[in-house]
This record gives structure tokens, C-alpha cells and sequence, in this order.
């Protein structure tokens, strides 16, 4: 009745009613002004500063310890000594105690305060009984900071009633740690500092699901989220998750909240310390609630619609009505005799009409500040879940402030508008519980636990993160046995066995007709038939699998199998009349003693079949051929896929003389010069040498780069101690050594919360390909403990999808994974396939040295056919070899051409090249 009775109230009540539409547009420009925070190029025009806090993790209950935090607030300081007990931080043990703040210290040197602050800090300490060597404190400092560390944060302006001389500029951390040494207080560690918000957000990040999200709603108003941090460009730092510092109380302070502000707000903002700032914090703080209504008060009496026939004198002065008031005014039920009894306090003699219409003002006003709230958080819920690319983001807000607190409306309200505005995220709200003290205490403990999880992170992969010299070393190596490889009298105690190919030339182009082309190489076995025109190369091909039981029986029954394969397909191709000249690509150790005959040294890559080894694999094919009665096989050449690669490569790039694998196994083959192969005849011209490099290493030459964990991958191969350079290179057992790094990390409960992981357990369960998967979706991390405190490394392009593709990866192993241990298991994968990628270099780095220096050349130009899942497949693995090829091998140019069709394409090239003149 009171509003519908008087047009003065209802204009005045309209004026604080903003529609969902309008709301809306809010949330929009809140959203807008988030993104120009974040940007390096408009940071410093933004208003909303979006300012990096350098906590990048949440607590995981493992916090353990007692800690000391001191909270600077309005009008008091607060210390606390809080003990962690690792139990999930369910029940913190807290003792505090409150010293009062003169006001002339919030006014005078900058000194002074940090002085008192230290001398609080000592009186608190004093009645503590502690045998702790180190007392690490955190420090609650509600003023907006640049932070360039977690530790490190030069205040950029005071607000609340302080301006304190001497200050602004400066780091604040250390002005606390000065003014702590001051008073001999030297085991006093200032190890973080914070505001209350992000305090607010810690302490519910204690249980259950993490609060990602924090909202202050007191005095002034913040709120802080966890960013994605490579979004987060002024904290050059693209890792991860960073918790941002909105400061959203300066939202507006650009003018793009004119078109809400009403005459009261335009009133309150002339009179403050500090006209034109702060809009945002002017329509949502208690501190200013208050002055709001007040002026809405003048205005409605000047109207004759309120206190008809009392003095408002009063009314005209700052600040006689006071927020908690205000609040208590809101309440229905007791909010009429409230509104009564204060109205009455200030001297003036309200009607109950006057009380009915003064409380809708309030809550007209407190409801205002509620859906503005709930615009500003719905912008926040939405940027996160765009940024992480979620159909629907889940989390929980941890919300603090007098206003919340005090006034159950307003949550309420809160709550409804957000869900209207960002109907694609679920938030739940968790009302503080001493947010800024307790909250303090976990970023401290999780920051000092997370410093020391690094610690022994750092540690355990420091063997796997070879130095520049440690892979000049082996490239220096790679010589060494290359050339006792090359020698006559060295050859069988070399491990690099430097095998002749009898290749000598590659294709020139008059190649021409069909040639059947068979690639064995792994699991799986290709049979293609290439046809060699002028205008091109024509392949069909088809895939048949070599079941273990066949790789791994007799020789008989392999090659039995390979022939069935060969008669399939040719009856297929419609090819089974005809004899066309094949090649034959057998990608294992081979000496070769012509084109077409090559001795099979010994199996790798999983093969055991009996028989063969010590025998010529092309008798062996041939001898297959009889027995299945097939007739039409013509063999005229052998080579292992590595020399099929360079050749078919060749047939492109006249520039192509060294072939590359880097898939289940790894090798390299290169054109040597005849005068250095000793194990041959002939001096003139060159040969295609095929290295059989995996078994670099074979002598023990590199047992000081073999860790543990290689250790323990080679014991429980079919050929311990063998091709000691593949295992440390190749897909076969990239994710052998993976697995084998998680289960210490298990052990040491750095990873997964220490919880078993039985599947972990389960040898090559963690399949290379996951290396791929993982690091696709994450690139490479930075590492570091400057500014990345509170957390292990992780990069990637869109935090949320990212996330949910290495979590489905680990589910499937039946493993829970966090953020942090989704982020582990991305850093060991990067540190192996890394160093992989790092000792191919250096292998490489030798052979394209040794040819620059067999030609007499300042510089060399050459091209490396390259083949191999792992090459290809692997998102960075190329990068990083070629990266450090460049800095191995200054001297040499090299361009890395990817094999098209495989090696199956090369071995017909081969033939044909055989063939070159002849009558196919």
C-alpha cells in the first residue's frame, strides 16, 4: 500500500528495480571489462585489473603444519596460529587474537603501520607455545596489489580510509618482513600474501570438490576466480590455472554503468574520498549502502512523502545511518519496530507509514546490490566456462561479507539471478567460515607443500632432463662407433654395426613399370603394388596383422603367413598371373651380402620367431613361396624400411640421403662414402650404409644416461640389454617408462593422493600413443620456482577440454586424477618424449657431421626422409629434435621430409632402380 499510495516512493523504488534484460547487458560489459583486464595490451586502461595472485592450486587435505597469518583490517589487526592436521583440513585448529588499530596509524607513515603490524605479531607470539625452527606466516593485505609473485606485491592504491605515506609502489611483503626483523623476529617467514577474497575462496577449497570461485560482499566488494593462465597475459605465466583478483569494485569507473546509476548513487559518489571511482563498490558495499538510502530519504521528505512535520537536519549529515542498521531494517518481521526505534534514535518522529515505505527503500536498495552481484558473478561463471570449453561448468563459490551474511534475501537473490543470467554453469554458494584467517593458513601450507612436491618432481626427472653437454657427449659417442662400425678389423665390437646396403644410387627419374613391394616392419605387414609412369607413382596397398603368436613362433610359420598375405593380395589385384620384380623392406638387424641377400642379425621390436636369425630372409621368403606352391615371387632387392624411406623420399627430393624411423623401434641410414666403408670392396662412389643404430649403447656406453626407470623397462623386454638406445628412443617402450615414473610418484604420494593404482601396475598399460594424446592437447610446460610456487607445470590451448581429455585417458586406467595430477602425468610425458626427441638429435647430429666433414665442406645441405608413428604422430616430437639438431650440428642444414607412403614405396624404388634399363 505504501508504494502503490505514493507516486514519490514508487518512482524512488523504480529507480533501484533493474530488469533481467538490463542485467543482462551488465553481466556483458562485466565480461568485456574482464577480457581488457587480462589483455597485456589494454591492462592498463582496465578497470576491472583482473590482478594475477600467483596461486595456481587449491589444497589436496595432505596441508600439514602450523602456521601464523595476519589479517589487516579496517579498524583491527587479526593474528591467528592455525594447525593443519592432514586430515582433508576438515577440523583446523585455530587460535587468534584481535588488537584495535588506531586510526591515526591508518593515516600516517607507511612505517609506522607495518611497524605496529610487526609489534602485534610479537605480543600474539609471546603467548604461544611452539618448538618450531620456522614459523611460516601469510599475509591478509585487502588492497588492490600488483603481484608478480606469491610472495611479492607492491600495493597500487590505498582505499577503505587508509593512506598511509611512503607505501603505494612498494612492496608490501617486504616492508611486513622488515618491520618482522625489526622486532628480532627472524624465524618469521612471510611465505604469502593475499586478499580476503582469495582467502574466502581457499577455505572452501578444503573438502570435496575445490572452490574455484570467491565473492566479498562487506564493507567494499571483490570477488577472484581461477583463471586459465595463459589468459592471464600480465602474469607471464601459461600454465595452468592462476587465481585472478577481479578488484571489480572499479567497474563502472569508465562510465559504462551510467545508464544505472540513479541521482542517490550520483549524490554518494560527490560526496566520497575518492568522486568517479569505485562505481561498481558504490552500489554493492555496505559502506556505502547507507549513505544511499540516506539520500533517498532527503529527497522523499523534500517531497513531502516522508516525516511530514519533522526536522531532517539529521539526515544531512555523513554516515548516521550504518549498514548493520540498514540490514536490520530489511527484516520483515522484525524490520518495522528496527526501522521505528533507529528512525526515532536519529531524532525524527516516523508514522508507521514512514517506517512501512523507509524499510522497501532498504530492501529496495539491498536487492539492487544483490542482483548486481549476481550480473558480476554470472560474467565470471561464463568466462570460465568458455574458457575451458565446458557445455556446463560445476563449481563452488565461496562467498563472505556482511551483506551476505547478515541478510538471507540477499543470497537468495543471488543465487536465482545468477542462475537466470548463466544458465549453463551450477554454482553453489558456501557461506564463509573465518575465510580470510583459515583461508591464509591453506594458500601458505599448500604454497610450502607444493614448493616441496616440486622439490622432489625435480629431483626424480633430473636424470631425464639431459644437458646440452650430456648430448654432445653422445652425439660425440655416436662417432666413435659409427666410425668402428665403418671399420674392417672394429666391426664385430662395434654396437653401431654400420651395415652396407649395396644401395648405391637413388632414383633419377627415368624409372618406369609395376613392382610388387612388401614392408615388415612390426605388427602390422603392408603389401603394395607400385606403378612407376611419367606422371607419377601409383600405390595400392593393403595391411595385413602378424599375430604374436606368429611374430613370436617359428620362422616357418612367419614367413608362411607373409606369403599367405602376398597371395591374397595379388589375387585381389588381379595380379596373380603375372612375375613382377619385388622389394623386399625387412626393417631388423640384417648383413647384408648383396641387393638381394641379407642375413638377419638378431629380432627386435617384440619379434622371437625360431630359425631365423643367422639366415638369409630372402631364402626364407622364397623358400615360403614353394611350399605354398606360388611361383611369381622375383625378389630383387632387400632393405630395411629405414633405407626404403630415404629412397622413397629421393624419388622427390634429389637432396634426400639419409633416411630416419622414429616409430615402434628407431634407426637411420645415411649415403657414406665407399673409400670409409671397410667392410666392402671398392673405393669410388658411395653407399647407403644402414647403422642399426638402437644398439647404440649395446657396449655400455651410455649406462650413465640410463636411469631407473630405463633400468627397469629393459629387465622385462624379450632381449634385456639390447638395442639400449631404441629403448631409450622409440614407441615400443616410451610408455613403459612413463608408467614406471607414475608408480614412484604414486609411491611417494606425490601423485593421485598416494591412493593404489592396481592397473598402474599392469605392464604397457600406459600405451605410448597416450604420450600423443596428452601432450596434443597440452603444450610443452615452463618450469620453475620464481613465480610458479603453487604449482607443477601445465600448458595447453583450452584448459577445459584439455582437462577432460587427459582425465578420460586416466579414467580408463581406472585412475581418479585431479588438476595437479592431470598436470604431473603431462610433465613426465613431456620429460620422456622430450629426451627422446633429444638423443635422436644427437644421433642425428653425428651422422650429418661426419658427412659435412667426408665432403670437405664448410656447410652441408641435406634432407632426412623420415618415417615413423612416433615422428609423426607425436605433437612436439619433431620440433624438439629439429630444435636441437640446429644447435647440435650449427653447421649443417638440414630439411626433414616426411615419407609419403612409407617404406613399402621406397623398397619398389629400389627395384625399379635395380631394374633401371632392363625388361621388368
Amino acid at each position: 500500500p505504501a508504494l502503490t499510495s505514493c507516486p514519490q516512493v514508487q518512482r524512488a523504488l523504480l529507480a533501484f528495480t533493474i530488469s533481467l534484460e538490463t542485467l543482462h547487458t551488465v553481466k556483458v560489459r562485466m565480461l568485456q571489462a574482464m577480457r581488457k583486464g587480462l589483455s597485456r595490451q589494454t591492462h592498463a586502461q582496465a578497470n576491472v585489473r583482473m590482478l594475477p595472485t600467483y596461486i595456481c592450486s587449491t589444497p589436496d587435505g595432505t596441508e600439514k603444519g602450523d602456521f601464523l597469518v595476519v589479517e589487516l583490517c579496517q579498524s583491527h589487526i587479526r593474528t591467528l596460529w592455525v594447525t593443519l592436521l592432514g586430515d582433508g583440513n576438515q577440523s583446523p585448529q585455530v587460535m587468534h587474537k584481535i588488537f584495535d588499530l588506531p586510526r591515526a596509524i591508518t593515516q600516517g607513515k607507511g612505517e609506522a603501520l607495518f611497524d605496529f603490524i610487526a609489534q602485534c605479531l610479537r605480543q600474539f607470539l609471546a603467548g604461544i607455545s611452539s618448538s618450531q625452527q620456522n614459523i611460516p606466516l601469510g599475509f591478509v593485505f585487502p588492497f588492490s596489489c600488483r603481484q608478480t609473485q606469491l610472495d611479492k606485491a607492491e600495493l597500487i592504491s590505498w582505499s577503505k580510509g587508509f593512506s598511509c605515506s611512503d607505501v603505494e609502489g612498494k612492496d608490501v611483503v617486504q616492508l611486513l618482513q622488515a618491520a618482522i626483523n625489526k622486532q628480532e623476529l627472524y624465524h618469521v617467514d612471510v611465505v604469502a600474501l593475499m586478499n580476503d577474497t582469495v582467502g574466502t575462496m581457499m577455505t572452501h577449497s578444503m573438502v570435496g570438490k575445490p572452490c574455484e570461485v570467491a565473492l566479498v560482499v562487506g564493507t567494499g566488494t571483490n570477488s577472484c576466480f581461477m583463471a586459465e593462465a595463459q589468459q592471464v597475459e600480465m602474469a607471464e605465466k601459461n600454465s595452468g590455472r592462476m587465481c585472478v583478483n577481479t578488484e571489480w569494485g572499479c567497474f563502472g569507473d569508465d562510465g559504462t554503468l551510467s545508464d544505472i546509476l540513479t541521482p542517490y548513487d550520483q549524490c554518494v559518489d560527490q560526496e566520497s574520498s575518492n568522486p568517479g571511482e569505485k562505481r561498481f563498490e558504490k552500489l554493492v558495499g555496505t559502506l556505502y549502502l547507507g549513505e544511499i538510502i540516506r539520500h533517498v530519504l532527503i529527497a522523499l521528505a523534500t517531497e513531502k512523502a516522508l516525516f511530514i512535520g519533522s526536522s531532517i537536519a539529521v539526515l544531512r549529515s555523513k554516515d548516521v545511518l550504518k549498514a548493520q542498521q540498514v540490514l536490520e531494517m530489511i527484516n520483515t518481521e522484525e524490520g518495522m519496530a528496527k526501522a521505528k526505534s533507529t528512525l526515532e534514535a536519529l531524532g525524527l518522529q516516523p508514522s508507521k507509514q514512514d517506517c512501512c515505505r523507509v524499510q522497501q527503500i532498504c530492501q529496495a536498495v539491498v536487492r539492487r546490490a544483490a542482483a548486481l552481484c549476481a550480473a558480476g558473478l554470472s560474467a565470471i561463471l561464463s568466462h570460465m566456462c568458455q574458457s575451458r570449453q565446458l557445455l556446463q561448468l560445476v563449481v563452488n563459490v565461496g562467498v563472505d561479507g556482511e551483506l551476505y551474511q547478515g541478510h538471507t534475501r540477499f543470497g537468495e537473490i543471488l543465487q536465482n539471478v545468477t542462475e537466470l543470467l548463466a544458465p549453463e554453469c551450477t554454482a553453489t554458494l558456501l557461506p564463509a567460515v573465518d575465510g580470510t584467517g583459515r583461508g591464509a593458513a591453506i594458500v601458505t601450507a599448500v604454497a610450502l607443500r607444493l614448493v616441496a612436491q616440486r622439490c622432489e618432481v625435480d629431483c626424480l626427472l633430473a636424470p631425464l632432463r639431459l644437458s646440452h653437454s650430456d648430448l654432445k657427449r653422445v652425439q660425440a659417442l655416436m662417432r666413435q662407433e659409427m666410425e668402428l662400425g665403418l671399420g674392417r678389423e672394429s666391426n664385430a665390437n662395434a654396437s653401431v654395426r654400420m651395415l652396407p646396403t649395396y644401395v648405391c644410387s637413388t632414383p633419377d627419374g627415368t624409372e618406369r613399370g609395376e613392382f610388387l613391394a612388401l614392408d615388415l616392419g612390426g605388427t602390422n605387414f603392408r603389401v603394395l603394388v607400385v606403378r612407376v609412369a611419367q606422371d607419377g607413382i601409383h600405390i595400392a596397398s593393403e595391411v595385413y596383422l602378424i599375430p604374436t603368436p606368429v611374430m613370436q613362433g617359428t620362422g616357418e610359420v612367419l614367413f608362411n603367413h607373409i606369403v599367405e598375405c602376398i597371395m591374397d593380395f595379388q589375387l585381389k589385384q588381379g595380379l596373380m598371373g603375372q612375375i613382377l620384380p619385388l622389394g623386399f623392406t625387412f626393417s631388423f638387424p640384417c648383413q647384408q651380402l648383396g641387393l638381394d641377400k641379407a642375413v638377419l642379425l638378431s629380432w627386435t621390436k617384440g619379434f622371437s620367431a625360431s630359425g631365423c636369425v643367422g639366415q638369409d630372409v630372402v631364402q626364407l621368403l622364397r623358400e615360403a613361396a614353394q611350399r605354398k606352391q606360388h611361383l611369381g615371387l622375383k625378389v630383387v632387392a632387400v632393405v630395411n624400411d629405414t633405407v626404403g624411406t630415404m629412397i622413397s623420399c629421393g624419388y622427390d627430393d634429389s637432396k634426400c640421403e639419409i633416411g630416419l624411423i622414429v616409430g615402434t623401434g628407431t634407426n637411420a641410414c645415411y649415403m657414406e662414402e665407399m673409400q670409409n666403408v671397410g667392410t666392402v670392396e671398392g673405393e669410388q662412389g658411395r653407399m647407403c650404409i644402414n647403422m642399426e643404430w638402437g644398439a647404440f649403447g649395446d657396449n655400455g656406453c651410455l649406462d650413465d644416461i640410463f636411469t631407473s626407470f630405463d633400468r627397469l623397462v629393459d629387465e622385462k623386454t624379450i632381449n634385456p640389454g639390447k638395442q639400449r638406445f631404441e629403448k631409450l628412443i622409440s614407441g615400443m617402450y616410451l610408455g613403459e617408462i612413463v608408467r614406471h615414473i607414475l608408480l614412484v610418484l604414486v609411491e611417494k604420494r606425490l601423485l593421485f593422493r598416494g591412493k593404489p593404482c592396481p592397473k598402474l601396475h599392469t605392464r604397457d598399460i600406459f600405451q605410448t600413443k597416450f604420450l600423443s594424446s596428452i601432450e596434443m592437447v597440452l603444450p610443452p610446460p615452463a618450469r620453475g620456482l620464481g613465480t610458479a610456487v603453487l604449482m607443477v607445470s601445465l600448458v595447453w590451448d583450452s584448459d577445459g577440454l584439455a582437462l577432460r581429455q587427459v582425465q578420460t585417458i586416466l579414467h580408463d586406467l581406472e585412475l581418479q586424477a585431479n588438476f595437479e595430477d592431470s598436470m604431473l602425468v603431462r610433465e613426465v610425458c613431456q620429460t620422456v618424449s622430450t629426451r627422446a626427441a633429444h638423443l635422436c638429435a644427437a644421433g642425428l647430429a653425428a651422422v650429418v657431421e661426419k658427412m659435412r666433414e667426408n665432403r670437405g665442406l664448410d656447410q652441408l645441405a641435406v634432407t632426412v626422409g623420415v618415417d615413423g608413428t612416433l615422428y609423426k604422430l607425436h605433437p612436439h616430437f619433431s620440433q624438439n629434435l629439429q630444435k636441437m639438431l640446429r644447435d647440435l650440428a650449427p653447421n649443417c642444414s638440414v630439411t626433414f621430409l616426411q615419407s609419403e607412403d612409407g617404406s613399402g614405396k621406397g623398397a619398389a624404388l629400389v627395384a625399379a632402380v635395380a631394374c633401371r634399363g632392363t625388361e621388368p
